[in-house]
This record gives C-alpha cells, structure tokens and sequence, in this order.
C-alpha cells in the first residue's frame, strides 16, 4: 500500500480520499477549512498541518481544488509542492482548471525534475462516493501509467486522453456538452408539459428516441422521473451552479484562444449567471430550467 498525499477536502476531495482509505492506502491531508478537515478525519484521513506534511514520504501527491489560482498557490513559493516534495513523488492535479495554468504546471514541474500528470474527473459527488468517477488523464506516457494505479480505488473508468493538459481540454469539452444538454432538457421538459403530455410518457419517448441523452436519464428537471434529478431534492446542488458557470466559462476561454464559435456554450454560461446573479449559485445547475417559463412555478423548487 501507498502513502498519498491530498491537498483540498471538499466535497469531491473527502469522498475519493475515504475510497483510497478504504482500498487500504495511507492518506495525509489538509484543507482551510476545519470542517472538510474534521469530515475527512472521520473517514480516516489523517489530517496534517500544511502541504509541507502532506508531501513528507509521500508516494504521490493528489490536489484537488477550485480553481487554477488555489492550485498554482500550493505549488509554488517557499511552503509549496516543490519546495518539499521529493523528486521521485508523482504530482498529480484532479482539479478543473485553466489549460494554460494547466500548461505552467506541466511545464514548471518538468523543469523542477518533477513528473506531473492533470487528471480531472466527472461523476459528481455521488461519483465520488461511489467511486465511480471518470478520470481523464493528460501527460507523459510513463507517468500517466503511474497514476493509473492510485486512481483505480476512485474510478468507475480511466482514460489516457493524451499528452500534457489533454485531460483538462477532455473535461472542459465533455462539461461543455453537459451544459448544453442541459439547456435541450430544460426547454423540451417544460414545453412538453406546457402542451399537455404526461411527464413520465413524455421521458420514456425520449429515452427511447433522439432526445436521449446522460442529463435526461440522471439530471431530468422534473421530480418524480428519474429518482436522481436534483428536482427530486428541491434542486439541491449535485453540481452546482457556481461550478458548472466555471467550467463552461473555461471552455469559453478555451474556445477563443482556439479561435473557434461557441454559441451554445455561452448561452448556457448565461443562464448559469443569472442563477448566480439571483443568489442560487450553490443550487443545482439543472435550476436553469425555471427560466423557460417564468409564469408558472417550476415542479421540483420549494419556494
């Protein structure tokens, strides 16, 4: 068994460091916050001071954080990752970020003597608990067959998506598609309803037809459906709007410096906005749908 480092507890990073306990690992971490530390002490992390301890005889060092800012701070500087870390401890950033900061990672790393590998996932919280998380990973061949084998105790599916910042581009392209599909589910589902159609009829038909797609069979935004919407739980967040208005914004950003049109994209990025401009950024992202007909309350929010 291994020891692993982990820098970021939140409700991803306590859910996959418990299924690395359970698999039998030693696992050291930190975070800010006292409670994601006190939560992930009770799924027996062992909770250290800073990322000097956590990186101390560790095997591999996972981070797992917001954005790319928290993740370039805890590799840089006099108390950073490469400051303490032993040269032949694999790094490897979960986070969803940035692919230029992506870029300087990879590349300072490489620099440093270090081996890096970005290995964003996607399942969500309850992906995360389940250990049944999709990781893409991006970098060197030889470091990416590496980090396969601390990951397997998180993952449902494993992906080598290529060289360096390739699994970040896969998770900002597939979470892209993800809002989009979004936007169809949350216009078909009302109109459907609007017109008079049975919501379950109207789900099956879809399910079996063109309209299907993964955010209609889990994510449908009508309680009583699926038994996994967030409209089942008054919209409570699974993935929440403030996340998923950061990865299509990334894609965004990655999409003009490809040079390419976004449309779809940014209309979504919109309506993730203006929940968050209404202080519903912490609930779910489905919530966009109560914006294809605002006359009426949408089934599912609890007002």
């Amino acid at each position: 068994m291994s020891v692993i480092g982990w820098l970021g507890l939140g409700n991803m990073g306590s859910r996959m460091t418990a299924n690395l306990v359970k698999a039998g690992h030693t696992v050291n971490g930190f975070d800010l916050n006292p409670d994601a530390c006190e939560a992930a002490a009770k799924n027996g992390v062992n909770i250290v001071g800073g990322t000097a301890e956590v990186v101390e005889g560790a095997d591999v060092v996972f981070t797992m954080l917001p954005k790319g800012a928290h993740v370039r701070s805890v590799f840089e500087g006099d108390n950073g990752i490469w400051a303490h870390a032993d040269k032949s401890t694999l790094l490897v950033d979960s986070s969803t970020i940035d692919i230029e900061t992506s870029k300087f990672l990879h590349e300072e790393s490489a620099k440093r003597g270090f081996r890096f590998v970005d290995a964003p996932v996607s399942g969500g919280i309850s992906g995360a608990e389940a250990a049944t998380l999709a990781f893409m990973i991006g970098g060197d061949a030889d470091a990416a067959d590496e980090a396969r084998g601390y990951i397997e105790p998180m993952a449902g599916n494993i992906f080598n998506a290529g060289g360096p910042t390739m699994g970040i581009a896969a998770k900002i392209a597939n979470n892209m598609m993800l809002s989009i599909s979004m936007l169809a589910n949350s216009e078909g589902s009302q109109l459907a309803r609007r017109l008079g159609l049975d919501p379950k009829v109207f789900w099956d038909i879809a399910s079996t037809s063109s309209g299907q797609s993964w955010a209609q069979q889990k994510w449908y935004p009508v309680p009583g459906i699926t038994g996994t919407s967030p409209a089942d739980n008054n919209f409570d967040a699974g993935f929440s709007a403030d996340l998923a208005r950061k990865d299509v914004a990334l894609a965004l950003e990655a999409g003009e410096s490809a040079g390419i049109n976004l449309p779809a994209a940014t209309l979504a990025c919109s309506q993730l906005s203006s929940l968050i401009d209404e202080g519903l950024g912490s609930k779910d992202c489905t919530l966009i749908a109560k914006y294809v007909d605002p006359a009426s309350e949408l089934q599912g929010l609890k007002s």
